[in-house]
C-alpha cells in the first residue's frame, strides 16, 4: 500500500464544542443534500465523529452504520487485513487507511472514514504508541488519503475526541467542496 501522509495542524489548544458540532451539522446537511453516504471505522475516537453526523436530522439518509474498534482484534475483524497492523502498527496512515477503505466497502459508502492513535497515554498493548499522534484517512472511490496529527494536551479524554473531530471535520469540509 503506497500512502501519501499529510501532516494537518488543529486548534493551538482546545476548541469550541458549538463550532464542531455546527460543522458537522454542515457535513451531514452537505451529505443529505449531495446524496452522498459515509461510515466511519474509529478508535481513539470511539465513534466521536458518527455521533457528530447523527445529531442533525435526516442523518440516517447519510450514515447506514459505522465501527468503533478499539482493540487490534476489532479491527481486523472489520476487514482490515493483519498484515497491515504488523508492518504498520496499528497507530499507523497505513491501517487508518486500511480502516477507512474497510468500513467504506462494509457500508458500500461514498466516504469512509479511518482514526487511530494514542491521545494522553502510552497503550501499553502496542509499542508503537506515542501519546498525541493520531493518524486517520479518508477514503473514496478514488482512493485513500491519510493524515496525521499532534494533538496538544487535552483537559479530558473527552477534549481529546472533540479536538480529532474538528480536525476531522476540517478535511471532510475541503473534501466536500471539492466536490460541488
Amino acid at each position: 500500500m503506497n500512502i501519501t501522509i499529510k501532516d494537518v495542524v488543529g486548534a493551538q489548544g482546545t476548541v469550541d464544542e458549538a463550532a464542531v458540532r455546527a460543522e458537522y451539522e454542515t457535513i451531514t446537511q452537505t451529505l443529505i443534500k449531495e446524496r452522498l453516504t459515509i461510515t466511519t471505522m474509529e478508535s481513539c475516537t470511539s465513534g466521536q465523529v458518527a455521533s457528530l453526523i447523527t445529531d442533525t436530522e435526516g442523518s440516517s439518509a447519510v450514515l447506514h452504520g459505522a465501527y468503533v474498534t478499539y482493540q487490534n482484534e476489532a479491527k481486523v475483524k472489520q476487514g482490515v487485513p493483519q498484515d497491515i497492523v504488523d508492518r504498520h502498527g496499528v497507530y499507523s496512515a497505513e491501517t487508518a487507511c486500511a480502516m477507512a477503505h474497510a468500513c467504506r466497502l462494509s457500508y458500500a459508502a461514498d466516504i469512509g472514514v479511518g482514526v487511530t492513535g494514542s491521545f494522553g497515554n502510552v497503550d501499553p498493548n502496542n509499542a508503537d504508541s506515542v501519546p498525541g499522534e493520531v493518524y486517520f484517512a479518508l477514503s473514496t472511490k478514488a482512493g485513500e488519503q491519510g493524515f496525521h496529527c499532534t494533538v496538544p494536551v487535552q483537559p479530558s479524554r473527552y477534549a481529546y475526541k472533540l479536538y480529532m473531530a474538528d480536525v476531522i471535520a476540517q478535511v471532510l469540509l475541503r473534501l466536500l467542496a471539492a466536490n460541488n
